[in-house]
């Protein structure tokens, strides 16, 4: 149920004899999220919302138990209660 979604596209660029090429990239919303996340750094869900424009922290927890779901490598977790921070792993 990964939706992808289109963020560049495929273009030949010719300026004065130098051609370049950018490249299509299809990203899931869940690894959106994932840039967000190292963007801002560890931190709880209600800051974590708000740094992806919700109003409202239980907006991103259906996409955080899918990334914990399907990517799990990608995502940690530092408490195991409430608050829990969250810190994007960084991939070398």
């Amino acid at each position: 149920m990964e939706k992808k979604v289109k963020i560049k596209t495929i273009q030949k660029l010719k300026f004065e004899g130098i051609s370049m090429t950018l490249q299509k990239i299809y990203r899931t919303y869940e690894q959106m999220c994932l840039d967000k996340l190292k963007e801002i750094g560890r931190s709880s869900v209600a800051e974590w919302s708000m740094a992806m424009g919700y109003s409202s922290s239980n907006a991103l927890i259906k996409v955080i138990k899918r990334i914990q779901k399907t990517m799990p490598e990608k995502l940690k977790i530092h408490n195991n209660r409430k608050p829990r921070l969250y810190e994007a792993v960084l991939e070398i």
